[in-house]
């Protein structure tokens, strides 16, 4: 049995811009488990990719090689400060607090649920998920879930689409006006809601699927209509305000696009990016982008952190659940290896005495079972104290008890792991003998796709 180990590593925008959250990011969350499970060592794998953030986590069968699979995450940036890497238990905190909203740009927010779920599901359906990551990530969403209807987290406006709004207001009027929503995925959705109650009088959305854009003009109150993206460059000159929010990996709009639109801010919530940056140079035009709004979202954070103190507690809780649930699991697998030897001698000598009093004479059915019982009873009884020494050794972290148990019981233990002082299988190193820091990394390996994913 392998010992094994999460790894963990993160580009958000806690540390890194839109554009080094972009060239981290894979093409796909599916595309990055995959390449993360066909690296050497490892077992399980994850990814979240969102507008602000990409987190790529294995379970790898040493600290080493998880290292190695996660590198790939910043291999595609120039500066690796912005790159965050996490052992066992900050990355198993780390997933609590995303999937709860308070890793989030707008704190509390709460499309990064279903996002997680989502993701849960794309690694689950390529054999990424092994019991390891699937206990931590169902933790992480019953954590989640908890945050938001226990606490008022996600209390009043708690989306970036909505953000996007509030950042729009500042700068323009949107009372009477007209606006643009390019997107038809669950932001531009939020968005598109955001304006109709912002006061926006006519609305238009477009989206590569037509009839989705058609659905998200259905559910605002206003004067909506859909349109193709086709019809955006036509559409810029008539309207006052756009939001752009597609999965497009390549430009939506470029300067050619805004050149003859007139006075429009365009407020790009989009990763990777639908605005070509170049157009920021247009001066009838206003760009803003994630980046921007940190203004906004510092407002909801600070308005929010009796709630977030709140969820805090939640995490910690859960988390010293986690891993009591982990370490329970660890006991089991280490008194059913013993078990699993012990039948193995019983059967052996039960089958030996057997055949020794059947060669004595005739053996009653009754004499049989009377045997077989009082092997059962010498087995119970010989092993109650072990059983009850490995669930306490587990409980107060006494690994060395248990690496011993699992070599004495199965001589197979640890011929194919690295040994060491950690815990066996099911139970990771949480790497706390390094601060957590830059991701370390071999400077040729190829990276993800340098694409990355947002709602449409």
């Amino acid at each position: 049995m392998d010992t094994e180990v999460i790894r963990g590593a993160r580009v958000s925008h806690e540390r890194a811009g839109i554009d080094q959250i972009e060239a981290a990011a894979g093409e796909d969350a599916r595309s990055v488990v995959e390449s993360l499970r066909a690296h050497d060592g490892i077992t399980e794998a994850f990814a979240l990719q969102t507008c602000n953030r990409a987190e790529a986590y294995v379970v790898a069968d040493s600290t080493e090689a998880g290292r190695a699979a996660v590198s790939l995450l910043g291999a595609g940036l120039d500066d690796e400060s912005v790159v965050i890497e996490m052992g066992h238990e900050e990355s198993l905190r780390h997933l609590m607090r995303v999937a709860a909203g308070l890793e989030s740009l707008v704190i509390g927010e709460d499309q990064i649920l279903g996002q997680f779920k989502r993701a849960i599901e794309v690694a689950r359906d390529v054999g990424g998920l092994g019991a390891t990551l699937e206990t931590g990530l169902t933790k992480a969403v019953h954590v989640g879930e908890r945050a938001r209807t226990e606490t008022e987290i996600n209390d009043g406006a708690t989306s970036v689409g909505s953000a996007a709004v509030r950042l729009a207001e500042r700068e323009t009027t949107l009372d009477g006006a007209t606006a643009l929503v390019v997107g038809a995925g669950e932001m531009g959705k939020l968005a598109a809601k955001a304006l109709a109650d912002a006061g926006v009088a006519e609305l238009v959305v477009a989206n590569r699927t037509v009839p989705h854009a058609e659905h998200v003009a259905g559910y605002v109150d206003i004067d909506a209509r859909a349109a193709s993206l086709d019809d955006v460059e036509a559409l810029l000159p008539t309207v006052d305000v756009v939001v752009t929010a597609t999965d497009h990996s390549e430009y939506v709009v470029d300067p050619g696009d805004v050149a003859a639109a007139g006075e429009t801010l365009v407020v790009d919530l989009a990763q990777p990016r639908d605005v070509d940056p170049a157009a920021a140079g247009i001066e009838t035009v206003e760009i803003r982008d994630m980046d921007d709004l940190e203004s906004v979202t510092a407002e909801t954070r600070a308005n929010r952190e009796a709630a977030a103190q709140e969820v805090e507690a939640m995490i910690d809780a859960e988390f010293n659940r986690l891993l009591e649930e982990y370490k329970r699991r660890q006991a089991d697998e280490a008194i059913s290896t013993m078990y699993e030897a012990a039948e193995q001698v019983k059967a052996r000598e039960i089958e030996t005495a057997v055949s020794q009093l059947e060669a004595a004479g005739d053996l009653t059915d009754g004499q049989r079972e009377a045997v077989e019982s009082m092997a059962d009873a010498l087995v119970g009884q010989l092993l109650a104290a072990p059983t009850k020494s490995l669930r306490e050794a587990a409980a107060e972290d006494d690994w060395d008890t248990i690496r011993t148990a699992m070599q004495l019981f199965d001589p197979g233990f640890g011929d194919a792991g690295p040994g060491g002082d950690g815990p066996p299988d099911g139970i990771p190193i949480d790497g706390s003998d390094e601060p957590p820091g830059p991701l370390r990394r071999d400077g040729g390996k190829p990276g993800f796709p340098v694409e990355g994913t947002s709602d449409d």
